[in-house]
């Protein structure tokens, strides 16, 4: 038995805010902490894009587990590497769809 909900990390294309934003929400009244990427109203800069990218990472570490939302199987290069990382950490990895070959 678990001292605390678990935490699950989402990742996934921010192109998918709604599909993000519904994750979200279904995890959190099913009871689970949920801990998802940052919401920008306006383009980034490469240093913001960066700062961004590296605390994604720190949310993963926190997490039992990451979610990667992903409609139509489509996987991009910065969620690409944050499977990687995930997996290196030995945390479990799961779709919300098939990932496209």
């Amino acid at each position: 038995m678990r001292d605390r909900p678990e935490i699950v990390c989402l990742c996934g294309s921010t192109r998918f805010t709604a599909e993000l934003r519904a994750a979200n929400r279904e995890l959190t009244f099913a009871g689970v902490i949920v801990v998802a990427p940052g919401e920008a109203d306006e383009p980034l800069s490469d240093e913001q894009k960066a700062r961004l990218d590296a605390l994604h990472l720190r949310k993963i570490d926190l997490a039992d587990r990451v979610v990667v939302v992903n409609p139509g199987g489509y996987v991009g290069e910065s969620t690409s590497r944050e499977i990687a990382y995930a997996r290196d950490a030995g945390k479990p990895v799961a779709f919300t769809d098939p990932v496209q070959p």
